[in-house]
């Protein structure tokens, strides 16, 4: 069965990319608008001012948003700051210096394109920002993943050691014990070590 790669546009369902557009100028804003969607994108909100953007990302929960560095309220590096959580950022200027780039990188920007630009310079650019926020997040899960697994193995080395004391077990009966409790109860064996460290917190089945 082949996969098949989602084109410029388009994200991992095959459905159009939706983007997010801040940027304070009206006609750069409908022109940025209109170069998107002839090229295949989605653009779900816009928004004349970072506090605007803030807001509408929150809503809306766009696959990228595209700031302009200077805008009213609230520039677009400060919005960037609160949007890096919600989509990837990619930021729009008409500056290229290093003080500005090294903010933008602080602040989560993936990527920035430079004005003026066609929808040449664009599209990689919001590719790159896109695939390397999905790196980011599936780097950040591992490591949420692999911090959770030795949370638990700790947590069953000390169940281990009060069974050992209070059973006078070895550390491979110790164990098994965690394990066969954990069958038979339908619990995890973090649930289980947990009981029995605290047995106060055990939790009811």
């Amino acid at each position: 069965m082949s996969t098949s790669i989602p084109r410029d546009g388009e994200n991992t369902l095959n459905e159009p990319c939706r983007i997010l557009v801040a940027e304070d100028e009206t006609l750069i804003r409908m022109d940025l608008v209109e170069m998107l969607t002839v090229a295949g994108y989605s653009v779900v909100a816009e928004a004349k001012n970072g506090e605007e953007a803030i807001s509408l990302a929150r809503e809306h929960k766009p696959d990228l948003a595209i700031l302009d560095v200077k805008m009213p309220i609230l520039d677009g590096i400060s919005a960037a700051q609160e949007i890096i959580s919600i989509a990837p950022v990619l930021m729009l200027t008409a500056f290229s210096q290093k003080e500005l780039v090294d903010r933008a990188r602080d602040a989560g920007v993936m990527a920035y394109v430079v004005k003026p630009f066609s929808i040449n310079d664009l599209v990689p650019a919001m590719e790159i920002a896109m695939s390397r926020h999905k790196q980011m997040v599936s780097l950040a899960d591992e490591v949420a993943e692999l911090h959770e697994r030795l949370e638990v193995r700790k947590l069953i080395d000390r169940a281990k050691g009060i069974l050992m004391a209070a059973l006078n077990l070895s550390e491979p009966e110790a164990f098994s014990w965690i394990q066969k409790a954990a069958m038979d109860r339908r619990l995890s064996m973090k649930e289980i070590a947990l009981a029995v460290i605290s047995p106060t917190d055990a939790p009811e089945r």
